[in-house]
């Protein structure tokens, strides 16, 4: 992704605020982030739950700025990594509803002659696979982290022609296969069929139509996040020492990583969009219709995962890892919506583990 700068402490500005919860005993979301921050190694972790009638409590844990010990700003903006699927997802569903394109259009139909690979071919591969990752095509994710750091910027072109040089993961159109490239090719679809950019199409039908007012998608070789902020770390191996790396060019993830939001932003798109405010029934239907992710009990719908939880029923959600932001979250079955984020992309997977835990905690109690 683009160039690194420098950047100051936080970001000046402040966020409008949900309630923060009521002083005391801390209930256990507030355990849950202590945890996060003492066990799991991250500088600092916020969440918001919202309750079914729009009521949200705020939490922060740790530091948001390891060199000067400054505190977690409440509710602060972070990267949302592949929780921007979510929103291109909408943008394609959006269109399939205006009858501008098919989910059974081939890829080849709107964006000829790019896609062509090893065991993949845009003349049988489908926009729903795309969304749904089951199109084989292979990821182009692990070999664009030194331009992220380094803060080179990185068209969409250029990541596909990386994604291209290896074989399908599968080729059967069915078996799910994470691949952050089908965003991409989705991303360019929109463009292809609106005249527009992605990011101006994202802001009009679903940023400005929810009020999402602290949610973006960063334009080119925007390097640092806007309102106030915690800062982002990075860790190359487990037990390793952090590496600040909150200024970063995003756009290798672009449509399937770059945008940054807040916990109760999120909370809001989620709850808006399952509740039918974003899509028509139709196409709703559509993004909740799932394969299996593995064994996991998990499904991936068409930028939707639906995860069971543990006091029964399921939630709906997706979650996110980039440079220095993981984020987890969802939606209940009673509309209770849960966001948390930590600032770090730790190389431990245990840290994730109990991210979804406190997800779970957090819907079920």
């Amino acid at each position: 992704m683009a160039a690194v700068v420098a950047v100051g402490v936080l970001a000046s500005g402040v966020a409008a605020q949900p309630v923060a919860f009521a002083a005391g005993r801390p209930d256990s979301v507030q355990r849950g982030l202590d945890g996060l921050v003492r066990g799991g190694g991250v500088p600092g972790a916020l969440a918001t739950v919202t309750d079914g009638r729009g009521h949200s409590r705020t939490y922060t844990a740790g530091v948001g700025d390891v060199a000067t010990g400054a505190g977690v700003p409440r509710d602060g903006q972070v990267r949302i990594g592949s929780n921007t699927k979510v929103f291109t997802a909408v943008v394609v569903l959006q269109l399939v509803g205006e009858g501008r394109l098919g989910l059974d259009d081939e890829v080849e139909e709107h964006l000829p002659g790019v896609v062509r690979g090893d065991g993949f071919d845009g003349r049988s591969i489908t926009v729903r696979q795309l969304l749904q990752h089951t199109s084989g095509i292979p990821d182009y994710e692990a070999e664009v982290g030194e331009a992220i750091e380094r803060g080179r910027y990185v068209e969409p072109r250029e990541v596909l022609e990386i994604a291209f040089r290896h074989p399908a993961t599968s080729r059967d159109g069915r078996t799910f296969g994470y691949s952050n490239t089908n965003y991409v090719l989705a991303g360019l679809i929109v463009e292809k069929v609106t005249g527009r950019s992605l990011a101006s199409e994202i802001d009009r039908r679903v940023v400005r139509e929810l009020g999402l007012r602290h949610t973006y998608f960063p334009a080119p070789r925007d390097r640092g996040i806007r309102e106030a902020h915690p800062r982002g770390y990075h860790q190359d191996v487990v037990g390793g020492p952090l590496r600040e790396v909150t200024v970063i060019d995003p756009s290798a993830a672009w449509a399937a990583g770059q945008m940054v939001s807040t916990n109760s932003d999120m909370n809001r798109f989620f709850s808006a969009l399952l509740g039918g405010r974003l899509l028509r029934p139709e196409q709703l239907r559509a993004m909740r219709t799932t394969v299996g992710i593995g064994d996991s009990g998990a499904g991936y719908g068409l930028g939707l995962i639906r995860r069971p939880l543990s006091c029964g029923g399921e939630y709906w959600g997706h979650g996110g890892d980039i440079t220095g932001f993981e984020t987890r979250g969802g939606v209940g079955p009673d509309g209770r919506a849960v966001s948390v984020a930590v600032t770090a992309d730790p190389a431990d997977y245990g840290v994730t583990e109990r991210l979804e835990g406190l997800v779970d905690e957090a819907l079920c109690r």
